[in-house]
């Protein structure tokens, strides 16, 4: 993975869908001209490397941060001077935001948070104007003849840390006034915490799984109690490496309690230290230090659970006491092997599929009464199947199945056994039977998001759209920060448009892809039907030819078969939307 500093603009048409429904070939000259004039020539007067040029927008790469700057200033400056003769109504006017970030470079293409925030900054931008971030104001600031207005922080869509903008004064403007303070996301009804991943202490990078494994199995045991509301781990992991600020954390997770904590293993013993702390409140409740020798690391980890629950214990009338029975793996090697897979297995690649895999199998070779092993093998079919790597898509369902069915049998207390059959069922057609297990998944984990996002997913293709959306807004809500929110934001778009609602339908195309980790051929092909039913054509054959990129073979026949409804046409808008776009049958 290669990976670089750059400036990044993010350009976007304001307004676009309007222009293009009231003058469809008038907005696109009007748009080219406008390119031809203005972008084009700042973009190369200003050293910039145009990534990607939408029907809508741009993303331009610079090494300079004040080129970049620079460059937003006179495209807007001219776009400015060109609308001036034409109606208000008429006008196409650029929102612009500039970021600078670390960039993962792929091909000619670049991802990366660096990205993400400079579209979130074009977002917040007025009409017109250049919004950047602190870290860009920080380092024009007096070298360029712009003025800027500090616009506070604001809070982005799937963004967690909220964001301070700045806005550039362009030709003389009137000084831009700050918004009040984002609202931090509201408190749940219940006691909600996050925990945070445990530090690696041990000198040994070769250790870091024992810190992970540890952060993972405290979140899945308190997650098992249906009192609590606890953050997934794919938004708490996103904080590895770091050391924020606990009161940041919860305003940003929307929790109350933090758990933090630190692993250092000499030889064949271990050390775990951990606090826990309301955030709300700036204090701290309970803090232990942990030794143990190697053997008795499950021991360790239900002493820690059962003391965090006993301590949020007294803000319950009614507490539930007897946790979730966790069977742990006989096997200590089966355990590492384990948790080597599932980091393989959240990377979402071809490559980190097929390892999970091997590794998954290896460990229930290890330890075959090992259930969470059978049930993250069947659940990484799925995966496979779904992101369309397999080669076999009926023999990935099958091998799924009689791993998720042996999960259960082994542990009827595992949400993940559950989940894994779950969504199997799904691709098996097996609706009713797929929302079933997948509601219980969520009964034995109310606060495991994937099990949510199946369930919005189930429920979409089984005609229950409404419901379908609460389900999905709820994974996003369990969380927020996940690296693999793209996954619900697309489905979101699907069911979007299986709701006739195109232009949400889009909005929720483009957020997925605009999103770092978004993977094959699924945004795109979410964005094409929705463009393709609004009569965007141009645009929906653009977004066909972007899929086809990801997967040559994908076409209507292919998805009907992925995608199995619970009611003939189910899926129709969805298809009608591809077929016009130009996907082959």
């Amino acid at each position: 993975m290669q990976r670089r500093l750059a400036a990044i603009l993010s350009a976007d048409v304001v307004g676009y869908s309007r222009l293009m429904g009231d003058d469809e070939a008038g907005t696109l000259i009007a748009l080219k001209a406008h390119r031809e004039a203005c972008i084009d020539p700042a973009v190369e007067a200003h050293n910039g490397r145009i990534v990607k040029l939408m029907c809508d927008g741009a993303l331009v790469e610079f090494a300079s941060v004040v080129d970049a700057v620079q460059c937003a200033a006179a495209v807007q400056d001219g776009i400015a001077a060109r609308n001036a003769e034409v109606p208000a109504d008429k006008r196409i006017e650029f929102r612009i935001g500039v970021n600078l970030g670390d960039v993962i470079v792929e091909g000619d293409d670049i991802y990366g948070d660096g990205v993400n925030v400079a579209a979130r900054l074009q977002e917040l931008c007025a009409p017109g104007g250049v919004a950047v971030s602190a870290v860009v104001f920080d380092q024009v600031d007096g070298k360029l003849d712009l003025a800027f207005d500090d616009l506070g922080e604001k809070r982005a869509k799937n963004i967690a840390k909220p964001l301070r903008v700045y806005s550039a004064r362009l030709d003389g403007a009137e000084p831009a006034a700050a918004d009040p303070p984002a609202e931090p996301l509201a408190l749940p009804d219940k006691p909600s915490i996050a925990v945070l991943p445990f530090t690696n202490l041990s000198g040994d990078a070769e250790q870091e799984y024992l810190a992970d494994g540890i952060t993972e199995d405290v979140i899945a045991a308190l997650a098992k109690n249906r009192w609590f509301f606890v953050i997934d781990r794919n938004s708490t992991f996103t904080y590895k490496g770091q050391t924020p600020d606990t009161k940041q954390v919860a305003r940003e997770l929307g929790v109350r309690y933090v758990l933090e904590g630190s692993v250092r293993k000499a030889g064949n013993r271990v050390r775990v230290a951990a606090q826990l702390v309301d955030a709300t409140a700036g204090t701290q409740v309970w803090a232990e230090r942990y030794d143990r020798v190697i053997e008795d690391i499950f021991e360790l980890q239900d002493d820690m659970t059962r003391t965090i629950v006993g301590v949020v214990e007294p803000e319950l009338r009614a507490f539930e006491r007897e946790r979730a029975a966790r069977k742990p793996p006989e096997s200590l090697d089966a355990w590492e092997t384990y948790h080597r897979a599932l980091w393989h297995m959240w990377l979402f690649t071809s490559e980190g599929v097929t390892e999970a895999l091997r590794l998954f199998q290896r460990a229930r070779e290890l330890d075959p009464t090992f259930a969470a092993a059978y049930a993250h093998e069947a659940y990484t079919h799925y995966i496979n199947l779904m992101v369309g790597y397999s080669e076999n898509p009926e023999e990935s369902a099958s091998a799924g199945f009689a791993l998720a069915k042996k999960a259960v049998a082994l542990d009827d207390m595992d949400p993940v056994a559950y989940f894994a059959l779950g969504r199997i069922y799904m691709v098996q057609g097996k609706h009713d039977a797929s929302i079933a297990e997948l509601e219980m998944s969520i009964r034995l984990n109310p606060s495991f998001s994937q099990a949510h996002h199946g369930l919005g997913f189930a429920l979409a293709l089984a005609g229950r759209l409404e419901e379908a959306v609460e389900a999905l807004a709820m994974a996003i809500r369990l969380s927020p920060r996940d690296p693999l929110n793209w996954a619900t934001t697309v489905v979101h778009s699907m069911t979007c448009t299986l709701m006739h609602d195109y232009e949400e339908g889009v909005e929720w195309a483009h957020e997925t892809i605009r999103l770092p980790r978004a993977k094959g051929y699924w945004p795109q092909a979410a964005l094409a039907a929705a463009l393709g039913n609004l009569g965007r054509l141009d645009e929906a054959r653009d977004a066909v030819a972007s899929a086809l990129k990801e997967k040559p073979d994908v076409s209507l026949s292919y998805l009907a078969k992925t995608l199995p409804t619970k009611h003939p046409g189910g899926l129709a808008p969805y298809l009608d939307g591809l077929r016009k776009a130009g996907l082959p049958e």
